[in-house]
Order: C-alpha cells, then structure tokens, then sequence
C-alpha cells in the first residue's frame, strides 16, 4: 500500500525543502499534493488592482470570481474596512465553588489587575499585546477568554504562549486555582460558534460595493430587483430556517478555502472564517443600481508562520503584495490578506447570486465542469495540455502565452511544483 501511494505522489527532491517542511508544518512527510491554482482578477479593492490566487478542484469557482471581479471593477471597485482585530485562546479553570470562581472574575475585572495580568502577556512577544478579557462563570468553572493583536502572525502561538504565562501567574494569588486545559473552546477554534459571529476572531472585515444598473445588465445578465428578492429569500429567509450560524452567504466558503489554501492560511479554520452575512440592497436615484455589502467578523488570517513561508504560498503572497511582516506597521500585510478575502467573496457571492437569478448555473457548470471530455480529445490527437501561463509575483502580473512546444520550464513558472 505504501508503495503505491509514495508513487502515486510527486515528491520533493531538493533535501531542503523537507527540511523546511519538518518541524515547521508537516510531520512524516512523503511527498505533497498538487492542487490547481487558477487566478481571479484584476479585482479593484481600496484603490488597488489586484489578481487573486485560488487554489481549488472545484470547476467554475475560478471564472465565476473573475466574472465578479470583472463587474466590481468596472463598477468603480470594492471599499474595504477593518472593524475588528484580535486573535483570541479560552483556557479552563476549575475553583473550590462558584463563588470562588465569580471571586477570581471579579478580581480580572479590576483595572489594576488586568492591567498586570497585560503586563505579563505583553513580556511574552514583541507583538502580542492584550487588548482585553471575556470572562464567564459556569458552576465551578471559569472561562477566560484572552483578545490580543498578534501583528501579521494569525497568532495561535502567542495567544497560548501569553495565556500560559498569565495562568501561572494567576495561579500565584489564587492557590486554589486547577488549570484544566489552555483551551477551554471558548475560544472558540476552528468550530462554529456564536461567539466568533457575534465578538469576531482574528480580523473583521466589512467590504461594499455600488454596481450600475448598466453592469448589472450586461455583465451579470440580471436585473437589481432579482438579485435583492434572491438575496433576501436565499441568503436571509432561507438561512435562517436552515438554522445557520454566520452563514447568511452563498458560498463564502469557496473562496476562503481556495484563497487559504493558495496563501498557506490554516485551512480547516475556514469554519469561522467562512462566516459570512451578504446584503444586497437597491441604490441610485431610482433604484436600478445595486449596492452589495460583505461583513465577515471571523477571518483568522497571517502573513508569516503556518505554511506562507512555503515557496509558492509565499509566491501567492507575494502576488497580492502582502507576503511576510510589515516592517513599518506591524499587522498591515495580515489586516490586507483579510481585506482581500473578504473582497473576493463579495466578488464570488455577486456572480454566483447573479447565475442563479438569471437561471444559469447549471448550464454554467456543465459547460466548466466537463473537462474530461476536453482531456480525451486532446489525448487522442496529440495536443498540448497547458499552454504557458506564468506569474510575476514580485511585479503582480498575470501573463499568459500560448505555445506548441513542451509545458513551461518551472524557473518561469511558479505555479509548477520544484
């Protein structure tokens, strides 16, 4: 079995990049699994033209985006803003009673104290800083959630190392106190939950659009009065009687795996940070035009740790100018990876409504989703698969040219596995 998995499997040759990988993201490594990368754009967010990477096995994701993206753009583009920051750890503590345990959150609660309590967690990291705390009681349990900025790191890491310390701490005027676990899921991680919707984790973001009833007609092939009785019906009716948690949204899941997964983020955290709420309203003087709004509080983003050192996930990065710490503002490139998630979203939840208003999904799909038929012809008369597209990370520009000879040379393309 061994055997025909390993040969299965493209490996990494070069020795150094399995010494990259141990330790750092992966254990017992045997090789990686390619997953085609397709590119969205240009997207115009706050300003700024730029092309998005996503990394997905799901056909017709990639050119319903470009579609959006296509219609926000030449509607004047997306405007973006941070409304929340603060990566968060929920340890779980035990006391002798409930009223000791409503003691100890009394004493958090005094400005002094947590005032030292931050002085501690702050010691831990040159970016970590403590913003704040949740407390609940429950019983004999005490729920402790800590809030901090972790710079352009997601952050995992330095909201336990600086829970850790401050626990210890803690311990020293409260000697009864039993740390049953650093996390208690009142974090709450990679689960979805009410309190991530409702408080945000990581970053919040909340991107918006005005798109002419001209583009709404002649790109998306629908009108502003489908779209917001859809939206409505679907997004909002139909949510909430599913019983959704921040899943008011078409599929924001699709983007924020894909742009996950293309950028070297935590993928399986895409469980809050797919949650979502997409509002669709009439605009312009008469109505015709339409303005789209994304608000999505959970998105547990970083530019450095995790898998954006890899050398396409950085090249992804790089792409959308973002790639590791900002030297000058420390959170900037994370806060950026978050606006663009968001913005890309609204982009795929603008084509992907429009599709379904106008009737066009499923002939969209079949003709996207069909490629093995595609595959067989070309097979069968000796065609070249790809043609050579390559990426510019540093100058972020797409270009494709087409050629019939062999596929790219991998030093001219970065999507090609090393």
């Amino acid at each position: 079995m061994k055997l025909i998995i390993t040969q299965q499997l493209p490996s990494c040759k070069a020795r150094h990049v399995y010494v990259q990988i141990q330790g750092a993201c992966c254990e017992n490594v045997i090789g990686y699994l390619p997953i085609p990368l397709g590119v969205a754009g240009p997207l115009l967010l706050d300003g700024e033209k730029i092309n998005v990477p996503l990394a997905t096995t799901e056909g017709c994701l990639v050119a319903s985006t470009n579609r959006g993206c296509r219609a926000l753009t030449m509607s004047g583009g997306v405007n973006s803003v941070l409304v929340g920051d603060g990566m968060t750890r929920g340890p779980v503590l035990r006391l002798g009673s409930a009223i000791r345990a409503a003691e100890v959150k009394a004493w958090l609660e005094v400005p002094e104290n947590f005032e030292a309590v931050k002085e501690e967690f702050d010691a831990t990291s040159r970016f970590a800083r403590l913003l704040r705390l949740q407390i609940r009681v429950c019983g004999r349990l005490l729920y402790i959630r800590f809030v901090a900025l972790t710079g352009d790191a997601m952050g995992m890491n330095m909201l336990s190392k600086g829970t850790e310390r401050c626990l210890k701490k803690l311990k020293e005027s409260f000697e009864d106190l039993e740390i049953i676990s650093l996390s208690g899921n009142y974090c709450t991680d990679k689960k979805a939950s009410a309190i991530n919707w409702i408080e945000g984790r990581g970053k919040s973001v909340v991107c918006e659009a005005v798109v002419p009833q001209r583009i709404v007609q002649t790109v998306l092939k629908t009108t502003t009065a489908a779209l917001v009785d859809l939206n409505t019906a679907k997004n909002l009716v139909g949510s909430a009687l599913a019983g959704t948690l921040g899943g008011c949204n078409a599929h924001a899941a699709n983007i924020v795996t894909a742009l996950f997964l293309a950028t070297g983020q935590d993928p399986a955290q895409n469980v809050s940070s797919s949650q979502c709420v997409t509002l669709m309203e009439p605009s312009g003087p008469d109505g015709a035009d339409l303005h789209i709004s994304c608000s999505m509080p959970s998105l547990e983003v970083g530019t450095v740790g995790g898998g954006t050192f890899l050398e396409a996930q950085s090249a992804a990065l790089d792409l959308l100018g973002v790639r590791g710490a900002s030297a000058e503002c420390p959170g900037r490139n994370a806060a950026g990876l978050a606006r663009v998630v968001c913005a890309t979203v609204m982009a795929a939840e603008l084509s992907l409504l429009s599709a379904l208003s106008a009737g066009h999904l499923v002939q969209s799909h079949l003709r996207h989703n069909r490629s093995h038929t595609l595959l067989q012809l070309l097979a069968h008369h000796d065609i070249p698969l790809l043609s050579n597209i390559s990426i510019n990370a540093s100058d972020h520009l797409l270009n494709t040219r087409a050629q019939d000879a062999a596929p790219p040379a991998a030093k001219n393309n970065w999507l090609t596995p090393t």
